[in-house]
């Protein structure tokens, strides 16, 4: 009888990885990198990179189980699951499902995760409306329906400030609104080396194409929000820089310098980046000021 269940069980997981793997053929074309495999690697301490060579997912590995941060495509779990245990833990063990924000790149699997896993799934507040719905709340793409995807009932929902502990392990929740009403950026302590870190995993300040930032009727504190998130994330301390995309933190660049070699033996984890995480930062204010004052009555 055990073995009849647990076949069962197999065929099950095996349809529903097919099934997810056919709705990211069908959906519209995206940045191949999205769904280009890219090998996992432990970031520092108990953080570990398990996404797609475009998309950042993080596992936050603890005793009493894992966490998971951006579920990513419809196509994405098998990815995920084949990195979660390349590294040698259990895909079965997440027992928390966190995001970035509620857009179809970062939260579209997020029902089959929680479906094979049985994962709480916790978003912040502002963003709720947009998951549960399957991104037809979202303020901008809730009209399209390529950027839908299936609706996921949210478990807890969070606040700014807000921390999330499991085995000992605490995360925060830093609302960081403008690119969704509910975007997160995670910050947690790691130790490397016999230092602790904090690290900063950025959820998006990028004003996408088309976005209002002036007379905006189903977003009318956009520009606000994004002003808000520029003076958060100026205000987190950061050592460990990371974000919801790998190209916000140079991941192809530093990910071969990430082993020590015979040359440099005692050579700093190159994610330790807290200038580049300025950097970024000012950057993508600098872009928004422009977009804002392009939009903007003369």
């Amino acid at each position: 009888m055990a073995a009849n269940t647990q076949r069962t069980k197999q065929t099950r997981a095996a349809a529903l990885c097919l099934l997810l793997s056919l709705a990211g053929v069908m959906r519209a074309a995206y940045p191949p990198d999205w769904t280009e495999p890219f090998a996992p690697f432990k970031i520092a301490d108990n953080l570990y990179y398990v996404g797609s060579k475009g998309l950042a997912s993080y596992l936050v590995t603890t005793p009493a189980g894992n966490i998971l941060i951006n579920s990513s495509l419809e196509s994405s779990v098998p990815l995920i699951q084949a990195s979660v245990e390349k590294l040698g833990f259990k895909f079965g063990d997440t027992k928390i499902l966190l995001i970035s924000h509620g857009h179809w790149d970062h939260d579209a699997s997020s029902a089959a995760v929680k479906k094979l896993t049985g994962a709480q799934y916790m978003v912040m507040d502002t963003d709720v409306p947009v998951v549960e719905s399957g991104g037809k709340a979202d303020f901008h793409y809730g009209s399209d329906p390529e950027s839908q995807y299936p609706a996921t009932k949210v478990d807890k929902s969070l606040h700014d400030g807000e921390q999330v502990t499991l085995g000992g392990t605490t995360l925060t929740a830093h609302k960081t609104p403008g690119h969704t009403k509910g975007c997160t950026t995670w910050t947690m302590k790691v130790t490397d080396a016999g230092k602790t870190y904090d690290v900063v995993i950025v959820g998006s300040p990028n004003v996408n194409a088309g976005f209002k930032l002036v007379n905006n009727a189903t977003y009318p504190t956009i520009a606000q929000d994004y002003e808000t998130t520029f003076k958060v994330l100026k205000s987190l301390p950061c050592d460990i820089f990371l974000g919801a995309h790998g190209d916000y933190f140079d991941m192809l660049a530093k990910y071969p310098k990430l082993k020590p070699t015979a040359v440099n033996p005692n050579a700093l984890n190159p994610f330790i980046d807290p200038a580049g995480y300025k950097a970024y930062v000012a950057e993508r204010e600098l872009a928004f000021r422009r977009e804002l004052q392009r939009q903007s009555p003369k």
